[in-house]
């Protein structure tokens, strides 16, 4: 199951990679990158070695997948900052579940792919989008539905809940918990482009159902590992 997450996100990858080498599309998704090119423009070739700073963010702006420049602090580039943090936070949670031997990695590294397609998304503003943007830069439902198979089949095999848990059970279950934390911080950043349609609804429903994906696989690998997960207690007053 890990196996074929890791290779679907490999192609996922490939593709990804392609397109951000015709179109720049991971220069609109970093902060500190210079403008991509027109759908219009030629890719260029060349034998140098691109330099990874471009000094076209030295002003305080940046471009999106439409060619626009805003400010850095622009909702689309803190809710793309985010996303580019959850995705390391992520990272750290798989490399955590690795070292444990959990087969849920393989599922981590899709998420990661399925959060650089969300970036794509959120980079594209649907005010300034042309249909050739939109055709590489939709988010559909089924990667929610994947979300959803995965949660009911973790959740199904753990104790009910029956207190409030603690961000705790060990380096894999206490990374997720971190990883869940921002996953909701990214959805609170994504909705409000969202309701502004510049993006699409799709992601912040993805983000939504991450996050209790990964409450749920935190709990599992506290499980699956013998950990124990701390409960809040009331503390009574002294």
């Amino acid at each position: 199951m890990a196996g074929a997450a890791g290779l679907s996100c490999g192609r996922r990858l490939s593709r990804a990679a392609a397109a951000s080498s015709r179109w720049g599309l991971r220069r609109a998704l970093s902060q500190e990158q210079g403008e991509p090119p027109s759908l219009d423009a030629k890719p260029q070739r060349t034998s140098q070695v691109p330099k990874i700073y471009t000094k076209t963010g030295d002003k305080g702006f940046s471009s999106t997948f439409t060619g626009e420049r805003r400010a850095k602090d622009d909702q689309i580039f803190d809710a793309l900052g985010t996303l580019d943090e959850l995705s390391s936070a992520i990272g750290l949670s798989a490399e955590f579940g690795g070292e444990r031997g959990h087969a849920f990695v393989g599922e981590l590294h899709k998420v990661q792919c399925m959060l650089q397609d969300a970036g794509s998304n959120v980079a594209t503003p649907l005010s300034s989008a042309r249909e050739a943007h939109l055709k590489r830069t939709s988010f559909s439902e089924k990667p929610i539905l994947e979300l959803e198979t995965w949660i009911d089949r973790y959740s199904d095999q753990l104790p009910p809940l029956t207190a409030f848990i603690l961000p705790s059970g060990g380096k894999s279950s206490a990374t997720l918990h971190l990883s869940r934390a921002i996953c909701r911080r990214a959805e609170r950043r994504v909705v409000p482009l969202v309701k502004s349609g510049e993006a699409d609804a799709n992601v912040a429903k993805y983000l939504n159902r991450l996050s209790d994906y990964l409450f749920v696989l935190a709990r599992y690998a506290a499980w699956k590992e013998g950990k124990e997960e701390k409960v809040y207690t009331r503390r009574e007053p002294s």
